[in-house]
């Protein structure tokens, strides 16, 4: 499955970005608004960001340390474009998985869901090795069959713990209960924090 950035460059030039919520996900925004006040001093990465609302929403929080990476340049120029104060030297035009750099907490926001499925355990160590010790992944992943033939591909509960689990101490993967309307009952928050391999 040819998921270049060219495909993904095409995707947000012609507007078919049909996951693309046009503001935080609620789910995010409760969470984000809960953070301690230490926290924003904390490096955040969100992969995939596309858009990336929720790196908009931190920003404007007062987070200094957030970056987005993504391999569409189209999707970060949009960005800019919308949010020209958050720092350049954070959107990282690059491909996810050659990432060598360390974060607090990494927010899982529509990425997975977005990847050829067969790199789903290459996601998972890879999440692992970014993340500092005692770091934490957090995010929501979609609870529908995986049954699509491109993104977004989804996935259930037991398939997503045998990716998990060996890198990770799981604490929350559970039923969203604030999920916005189009999306009740298809979206499972998760809260793990890295263990050592």
């Amino acid at each position: 499955m040819e998921l270049s950035a060219d495909y993904w460059n095409n995707r947000y030039k012609q507007e078919d970005i049909g996951w693309d919520l046009g503001q935080v996900s609620p789910p995010f925004k409760a969470y984000f608004d809960q953070l301690p006040e230490a926290y924003k001093s904390k490096s955040i990465l969100i992969p995939g960001g596309g858009h990336a609302y929720e790196a908009e929403y931190l920003h404007h929080l007062g987070f200094k340390k957030v970056f987005v990476v993504d391999v569409s340049q189209t999707a970060l120029a949009q960005f800019t474009a919308r949010v020209p104060n958050f720092p350049q030297a954070h959107l990282l035009h690059q491909n996810f998985f050659e990432l060598e750099a360390k974060f607090d907490l990494i927010i899982e926001q529509t990425f997975f869901c977005a990847l050829d499925p067969t790199l789903r355990p290459q996601y998972a160590r890879k999440m692992n090795a970014l993340l500092e010790n005692n770091g934490e992944l957090v995010g929501l992943l979609f609870n529908f069959p995986l049954a699509s033939t491109q993104p977004p591909f989804g996935g259930d509960i037991g398939e997503y713990r045998s990716y998990f689990q060996p890198y990770f101490t799981i604490h929350t993967l559970a039923p969203c209960y604030n999920s916005i309307a189009a999306r009740a009952g298809k979206e499972l928050f998760f809260r793990c924090s890295k263990q050592a391999v």
